[in-house]
């Protein structure tokens, strides 16, 4: 038989290839820098990063603009949610739900004005507080908490933010005061598996403060989300 002469065989259209990384020459968007944001969170909650290097490299993240100047600042770090979770238990103690999806962050801001979050809520990950001559405050004493870690990025210039979380969680804190106070009282939970709640703060002539609030506990937000849920 002469192969040669055969007639060709059709070849079948290539499926679309998977898709990968952007080329490290593109425009970052906002979904690229929210994912190398959700890595570094989850890096600060494990302890892998102290809070110093969590503000330094988020406060990169929200600077770049080539997809190519965000891979460095998670390339010592594993992906969001590849490590720790096979020692995690499968339950936790506290009011955490399902991982909401990723989005923008919350933004409380009050100029000449005031602005209040305080109850019961769904914190998310980041919450942005902004205060020019005004004040901005935030009660997490009834929250509940949708993932382990949340930051929190707080700006006042003449103004104020005060921010309230219980006493059973860790709160850990980095920032300046130019002629002004940036003052957070931290805390380490006994329990390794406690929200973390980062306070990343900036004050000009005014005051940026988070502290416990005395006597407010989180042990059986679990049992108070279920039954607030019906479940």
């Amino acid at each position: 038989m002469d192969l040669e002469k055969q007639p060709q065989q059709p070849v079948a259209p290539a499926g679309p290839a998977p898709a990968g990384p952007a080329p490290v020459g593109i425009r970052a968007s906002d979904a690229d820098r929210d994912r190398i944001a959700d890595i570094l969170r989850e890096a600060m909650a494990e302890g892998r990063l102290t809070a110093d290097e969590h503000a330094e490299r988020v406060d990169l993240v929200y600077r770049a603009k080539t997809v190519g100047e965000l891979e460095p600042l998670v390339r010592d770090l594993p992906a969001s949610g590849a490590a720790g979770a096979a020692g995690r238990p499968a339950a936790s103690p506290y009011g955490y739900g399902p991982e909401a999806p990723a989005g923008p962050a919350e933004n409380l801001v009050a100029v000449f004005s005031s602005s209040t979050r305080r109850g019961r809520w769904r914190v998310g990950g980041r919450t942005n507080a902004f205060a020019l001559f005004g004040s901005v405050e935030i009660d997490l004493t009834e929250a509940l908490f949708g993932q382990r870690l949340t930051v929190i990025n707080a700006t006042s210039i003449f103004g104020s933010v005060e921010i309230k979380v219980p006493e059973n969680i860790s709160l850990r804190g980095s920032g300046t005061g130019v002629f002004g106070n940036f003052e957070v009282d931290t805390l380490e939970s006994a329990d390794p598996e406690a929200p973390v709640v980062v306070v990343n703060g900036f004050s000009v002539l005014g005051n940026v403060e988070a502290k416990p609030k005395r006597g407010k506990l989180i042990a059986n937000l679990h049992k108070q989300m279920r039954k607030h849920l019906g479940g």
